[in-house]
């Protein structure tokens, strides 16, 4: 006859799934914290190939995927501590299993009443981490989903909607277009559920008015709009109380898209991060190192013109000035172009638009016989224009080169300040 194992108390009141969320969090934990960072890589690579319209979802999509991610990984890791420190209770509690001895420890009699007389066992310790651990894990993993889904419908509608206005050549504001439809969309759920929320008693059953409330309700619970949907949220919320579940989630959400929404204009804006707010750093006397080919990160970047060095040996400067599809589109598109007969003559109509667009100044003079050919850039495989810049004249010293800016038409820092409308690279001869 065999003895049954016997299973320590302690276990038998845990969550069951203990063991799978430690796994869970100790093998994905390092994957969401890898994942932010490919997303920026990935987002620095594809922005300079997208006009606004296509640029629009692409950053949408960043900004939600990123949230998401840093969701999951600060989910995971406090998961961790939190369990860590449920591990930690059981293990003090196994090697001295008569708990706190207050007889031990160095207090006056106010507060050893006072500290005693609200102990709680060591067991209902142990009890409330086990569960904590159990709900941020719920939450986050819930916070995330949430996001996800977000991401998937919004950004799904809209590259759908861009699809159709460009196959019909149609000039709308694709984000509007959506933001309209979605609202349409969910209003009438959000009154029906407004109307039976404070209404529903005093309308009675069999009426046009019960029937209509009913039957908007049962058609958006299809589609995944009711509150069992989402099981683990119906539950917290029915359990911790509605108001403060949904101000939790709500507000993890804002903070994670917040965050990633600031940490990306930060990162868009090139300025370094700390105390400079004192350093002479306005854009008109600036040098910036993404104008020189030695010196630039391809992968982070914006894709600005640059030059190989800052300081030019040979006798021809090589000037190559990437393609920008938000701005030298629109551009191209108001340029008035003469009737092409071949696509040769369209291309060379094209890249004299450019030229005009793109033009240069050496010294604050326009440089004599300048012509752009069409290239790429080597390093990140771009579509270019190249300039080879003949500098045997030049004096020794410190010279300035000024290529034209498209303006955005968005942008209203653009058409405010002039330093805006060139981009200026400072090299020596």
């Amino acid at each position: 006859m065999t003895d049954t194992p016997q299973i320590d108390p302690r276990l038998a009141r845990t969550a069951p799934t203990w063991e799978v969320e430690l796994l869970i969090s100790g093998v994905a934990i390092f994957a969401m914290l890898q994942l932010p960072g490919w997303l920026d890589d990935a987002m620095f690579m594809l922005e300079p190939r997208l006009g606004q319209d296509w640029r629009l979802i692409a950053v949408l999509a960043y900004f939600y995927s990123k949230s998401a991610a840093i969701v999951l990984a600060c989910t995971f890791a406090l998961h961790l501590l939190l369990r860590a420190q449920w591990i930690a209770l059981m293990g003090v509690h196994s090697v001295f299993p008569r708990g706190i001895h207050f007889d031990n420890i160095r207090m006056g009699p106010i507060q050893r009443e006072i500290e005693t007389g609200h102990l709680d066992g060591i067991d209902d310790a142990i009890e409330r981490a086990d569960n904590r651990a159990s709900v941020v894990f719920a939450i986050g993993v819930s916070v995330a989903l949430m996001i996800a889904a977000i991401c998937i419908a919004f950004c799904g509608t809209l590259l759908v909607a861009t699809l159709l206005s460009n196959l019909l050549g149609l000039q709308i504001d694709t984000l509007m277009v959506v933001g309209g439809v979605f609202v349409m969309l969910m209003l009438p759920y959000f009154l029906a559920v407004t109307v039976d929320y404070y209404f529903g008693e005093r309308i009675r059953p069999g009426t046009f008015a019960h029937r209509l409330v009913a039957t908007v309700i049962r058609v958006y619970t299809r589609f995944g709009m009711g509150r069992r949907s989402n099981h683990i949220l119906a539950t917290l919320l029915s359990n911790q109380g509605e108001r403060r579940t949904m101000l939790m989630v709500v507000g993890i959400m804002l903070l994670a898209i917040t965050s990633v929404s600031a940490v990306y204009a930060t990162m868009q804006a090139g300025r370094a991060v700390g105390s400079y707010g004192s350093f002479p750093a306005a854009r008109a006397i600036r040098i910036d190192a993404s104008h020189y080919d030695d010196q630039r990160d391809a992968a982070r970047d914006p894709a600005v013109p640059y030059i190989d060095s800052m300081v030019v040996e040979g006798p021809y400067l090589r000037l190559t000035v990437p393609y920008e599809p938000r701005r030298d589109g629109p551009a191209l598109h108001d340029c008035k172009q003469p009737p092409a007969a071949s696509e040769l003559q369209h291309a060379q109509a094209l890249l004299s638009c450019l030229q005009d667009v793109r033009r240069v100044l050496l010294d604050g003079k326009p440089i004599a016989g300048l012509h752009y050919e069409t290239a790429s850039d080597p390093r990140t495989d771009r579509p270019a224009l190249l300039a080879m810049i003949d500098v045997r004249k030049l004096a020794p010293g410190r010279h300035e080169l000024l290529v034209g800016r498209p303006l955005i038409e968005d942008s209203r820092r653009d058409s405010k300040d002039p330093a805006y409308r060139h981009y200026r690279i400072v090299f020596w001869r």
